[in-house]
């Protein structure tokens, strides 16, 4: 009985499902307070859901161990960005919203949870350790693929997008197949901690593990469905509202990265950095690695190119952001000095997008 209301959320996800499709063309018509009221507490419920489905990562990390807590942890995050991302994409035409999202997705997850966590280790412990190989291993791999998938095709011409965009999905996925298995198997050790796991995960550790994976796939089954109430009435809200039209791709980082944000500031705390280091970067990589190549998918299937190339703008605070990292996660430890440049980026980044400059 304990588990099955602990569960609540999605109960309260459920009801907001049956709500939202009953009121959603009312809400638009009227506008204003009832828009965005119904917006909120769509999103609401997808955060909510979303917290749900790390818990039911965290109980499958408690009992498969490291590195597959963290893994298990970004590839469920990432893998409510992509249904989202996809279901988004039905609606009003936004060529730039997968690129957007990527690039929300890696300013929330290096300088934003980095950030945070240096700064809370550093005040708590001073100067906090992790695995420098690791550190070493996420950033070799995420300067590629966002060559790949971001910079390069800013200089690809229309008439061969899809002959470059078929070698993109190709190698990407080569890449994270075996980045996964060198995470996994003969480097694991680079990776491996005492994981941050949640008290309930612990309670629910006797639990049948089917029980936890299918909760997970029926939740971002659900995460899918509010995903249509979403983009329905974001369309609604943002027309002739004057709001930056990158809102929906920060909503959508924002929702993927909500958990892995607590797991990472609670690791930071209790002075285990590695968790902090393997979620942020192992995020970001796994955003690229894994929600590129779906939506360029889509794009071929489709036959309608989606545009990837950075903006100048959004390139500047990429290299800036790639930078830091890699001078910050050069030497095995971090204080909150550096936790400060990560999070004074992510500040620039907040005020870019609310200028409407991102």
């Amino acid at each position: 009985m304990k588990y099955f209301k602990a569960e609540y959320p999605i109960v309260l996800a459920v009801m907001m499902l049956g709500l939202g499709f009953a009121l959603e063309h009312t809400a638009i018509e009227h506008g204003g307070v009832a828009l965005w009221g119904l917006l909120l507490l769509a999103l609401l419920a997808i955060i909510g859901i979303a917290f749900r489905i790390s818990h039911h990562a965290e109980v499958l990390a408690v009992r498969w161990g490291e590195p597959y807590g963290t893994l298990i942890l970004t590839l469920a995050a990432v893998a409510v960005e992509v249904v989202i991302l996809v279901v988004l994409l039905q609606g009003a035409p936004n060529p730039t919203l997968a690129r957007d999202t990527v690039f929300a997705a890696v300013m929330f997850d290096i300088n934003g949870i980095l950030g945070a966590a240096a700064i809370i280790g550093g005040l708590a412990h001073g100067s906090v350790k992790y695995n420098l190989k690791s550190a070493n291993s996420f950033v070799a791999m995420l300067l590629v693929a966002l060559g790949i998938g971001m910079f390069i095709p800013d200089f690809v011409p229309d008439a061969q997008w899809k002959i470059y965009s078929m070698f993109s999905v190709g190698v990407m996925a080569v890449m994270y197949l075996a980045f996964l298995r060198l995470q996994t198997v003969e480097n694991r050790a680079f990776f491996e901690h005492t994981s941050a796991i949640d008290e309930e995960a612990h309670d629910a550790i006797h639990s049948p593990t089917a029980l936890h994976v299918g909760v997970m796939l029926g939740a971002i089954v659900l995460v899918g469905l509010l995903s249509e109430v979403l983009s329905v009435l974001l369309d609604a809200g943002l027309v002739g509202s004057g709001l930056p039209k990158s809102i929906p791709a920060v909503l959508v980082a924002l929702i993927s990265a909500s958990p892995e944000i607590l797991t990472a500031l609670s690791a930071a705390k209790n002075n285990r950095l590695q968790t902090t280091v393997n979620i942020a970067l192992g995020a970001s990589l796994a955003t690229v690695l894994l929600t590129l190549p779906v939506i360029e998918a889509i794009a071929l299937f489709n036959g309608e190119r989606i545009i990837m190339a950075l903006t100048p703008m959004q390139a500047g605070m990429l290299l800036l952001t790639l930078l830091a990292v890699m001078n910050n996660l050069h030497d095995g430890e971090t204080n909150a000095i550096e936790g400060i440049s990560h999070l004074a980026l992510f500040a620039a980044f907040i005020a870019l997008v609310a200028m409407g400059l991102l």
